[in-house]
């Protein structure tokens, strides 16, 4: 019961942004004055990370639910190339915006090497998938899209840390990082739980 409800709401949050990304991309003048600004210099970048990062994260719920998998494996074949294809134009999309990010050096190395990560968990994932190794392809797409939950973990931090009180500098420079490596570190509290002690053996 406490899985699903933990399912329902990871989709259900990742789906209210990747409505939000599909607005800010799809309709002008939508989006934030700095994402305008950053669509007039790099639009390339910006359509790239927007719309890889969108599907991936509204893919990501499906692939991780083992009802969908159990009984309709080619489903999730074909969903798992799409979250694929995503990550690898959102990732090099967020690397090219990574220097760019406001705030400072502090942004551009905790935003540069989430893109990095996340393309990297992903494509060990599909490496292992493409010899077989399920159980290692399921580790490294727990963390890969673990790494595209900070999208939505930005979302509820960012105001979070206003209210307390810190400065927009402090908190987006904060978040920069706390975005994603506490995500990073729940996915593998979950790998190593799943998969019992001997998990580290073949991370």
């Amino acid at each position: 019961m406490l899985r699903r409800f933990g399912w329902a709401a990871m989709a259900l949050f990742a789906s209210l942004i990747s409505v939000y990304a599909a607005m800010v991309l799809l309709t002008p003048g939508f989006a934030p004055p700095f994402v305008a600004g950053l669509r007039a210099r790099v639009p390339w970048a910006v359509v790239a990370h927007l719309t890889g990062a969108l599907m991936a994260l509204a893919l990501g719920p499906w692939q991780l639910n083992a009802r969908l998998r159990a009984r309709a494996i080619n489903v999730h074949r074909w969903l798992g190339r799409g979250y694929v294809v995503s990550v690898v134009i959102g990732s090099v999309g967020a690397l090219a915006l990574a220097p760019l990010s406001q705030e400072g050096f502090v942004t551009h190395v905790g935003f540069g090497l989430l893109a990095l990560l996340w393309l990297a968990a992903t494509l060990l994932g599909y490496r292992r998938i493409r010899a077989r190794d399920q159980v290692s392809h399921r580790r490294w797409m727990i963390r890969s899209y673990a790494l595209a939950f900070a999208a939505v973990t930005l979302r509820i931090y960012m105001p979070l840390a206003i209210v307390a009180g810190m400065t927009f500098h402090d908190a987006y420079q904060a978040v920069s990082w706390f975005c994603w490596v506490p995500n990073l570190v729940v996915a593998d509290w979950i790998v190593l739980r799943r998969q019992g002690p001997d998990a580290r053996q073949a991370r």
